[in-house]
């Protein structure tokens, strides 16, 4: 399973959400403005900029990645799903 950082208001995020469901890829979403820790993690990944959808996962290597507004097959490939 993956993270997905989001606001309500992102149609980037709006739309990974839609390929991650068509896709069957579980995650779990949470939305910066409600999280400040979220925020900060979000920001800390991407110089600064609260940028989402940013996702967080795990490798099967073990290894966590972070993708910034990344493509369902991005994620996939990273999941190596």
């Amino acid at each position: 399973m993956i993270t997905m950082y989001s606001t309500t208001w992102c149609g980037y995020c709006k739309r990974l959400k839609i390929g991650l469901d068509r896709e069957g890829v579980l995650y779990k979403e949470v939305n910066i403005e409600d999280d400040p820790e979220a925020a900060e993690w979000v920001m800390g990944v991407n110089g600064g900029n609260q940028t989402v959808p940013t996702v967080r996962g795990t490798a099967p290597s073990g290894e966590e990645f972070a993708l910034t507004n990344p493509s369902v097959s991005q994620i996939k490939a990273a999941l190596g799903v």
